[in-house]
């Protein structure tokens, strides 16, 4: 590299803690590509960096929070949902995201997730599905698609997995997608309108984890790996929620399933509950009990 280039910086430095590349994520893996997509549609979309807060739970995704220069948090492993429920609670001016991976969010995390969803938090949750335990040694997941090779399925995988898409959905999630990480404009549009979306939004990611999925499954390298993804991956412009579970030979339908409106866990609070209190603490006042803090 020249000089020149080396002094340069990064297009993306204003959101991401350069200072901490080169980041530790393998060759050909798809996590810096997710990230380019996320740090991009913050960007573009002028988000203001002090009122986010980008939660992550452990694997490899979970090193996402460590690289964006925003308030992070690196929780425990499956716990990034409730993590980030507490946080959206305490302060609800926050935008809280969730970005983390498949194992984390789905598998031990899987209860967090459908409850969350179930109450239409105001959480934006991205999960990049490499379809294995990546960091903890490449074992089964709940995502892992049926026949797949993993360190503990030597013999191909004999279970049925999480559809991520249809699972948000029935849960109660408003708005739901599924992106390659080859779809790299149409992934940063869709974080736009997630991290703009009232309610549980769900990204689904998929990406090429050459270490260890693409080497026990003959696709050892991160091209062949892409290749995989672009030669059995289709996009429909208006998807519908049915076509997600679609699994013709190793087809993977992509775009946005779901996109609805309804009251979040919040709104419904302080119409019934919130509601409450205020009346009750105006009676107060007006019997005399309690003073008016506006007077």
């Amino acid at each position: 590299m020249t000089e020149e280039i080396l002094t340069q910086n990064h297009p993306l430095e204003s959101c991401l803690r350069t200072e901490r590349f080169p980041h530790i994520w393998c060759v050909g893996c798809g996590l810096g590509v997710a990230l380019g997509a996320f740090a991009s549609s913050l960007l573009e979309n002028k988000f203001d960096l002090d009122q986010m807060a980008v939660i992550s739970g452990i694997g490899c995704t979970g090193r996402m929070a460590g690289y964006l220069k925003v308030d992070s948090f690196h929780t425990t492993h499956g716990r990034a949902i409730p993590f980030a429920t507490g946080l959206h609670l305490a302060n609800p001016k926050l935008k809280v995201v969730v970005f983390s991976g498949d194992g984390d969010i789905v598998g031990i995390g899987g209860n967090h997730f459908i409850h969350a969803a179930r109450r239409n938090l105001d959480l934006t949750v991205i999960c990049v599905n490499n379809f294995i335990y990546g960091m903890t040694g490449g074992q089964v997941a709940p995502t892992t698609p049926l026949g797949a090779h993993t360190t503990t399925t030597t013999y191909g995988n004999y279970e049925y997995s999480f559809n991520i898409p249809l699972l948000a959905a029935a849960s109660g999630a408003t708005y739901v997608a599924r992106w390659t990480v080859l779809d790299i404009i149409k992934l940063r549009k869709s974080i736009q309108e997630a991290l703009n979306k009232k309610g549980f939004s769900v990204i689904e990611v998929i990406s090429p984890c050459p270490t260890l999925y693409g080497r026990l499954n003959r696709l050892a390298t991160g091209v062949e790996m892409m290749k995989f993804l672009k030669e059995h991956s289709l996009f429909k412009r208006e998807a519908k929620l049915e076509e997600a579970a679609i699994t013709d030979g190793n087809q993977i339908v992509v775009g946005k399933f779901l996109d609805i409106e309804k009251p979040t866990y919040l709104e419904m609070y302080e119409k019934s509950v919130g509601g409450k209190i205020k009346q009750l603490k105006y009676e107060k006042i007006l019997a005399g009990e309690e003073s008016c803090p506006e007077c």
